[in-house]
């Protein structure tokens, strides 16, 4: 599977496990597989909800600023990749 670049991560929500990710790819969509990347950063997530302005939405488009749930504690500049088949 091929990874594009789509967005990077502009700040980091440690208390609620949400980070905040500026997407510059393209669209995103519930159901999407991202790629968190960075220096001590390297895990793959399935978007199951985001939220765009404090509102859970099911599809955001490029430019968008959304939070999504991650696992793990990602840091600011840290790389987006999405998967596609």
């Amino acid at each position: 599977m091929a990874e594009m670049e789509w967005g990077l991560v502009t700040h980091y929500f440690g208390h609620l496990g949400v980070a905040a990710v500026k997407l510059t790819g393209g669209g995103l969509a519930v159901g999407d597989i991202l790629h968190f990347k960075g220096h001590t950063t390297d895990f793959t997530i399935t978007v199951e909800s985001m939220q765009l302005e404090h509102a859970a939405v099911q599809s955001a488009a490029k430019g968008d600023n959304v939070g999504l749930k991650v696992p793990d504690h990602v840091r600011e500049h840290d790389k987006v990749y999405k998967v596609v088949p």
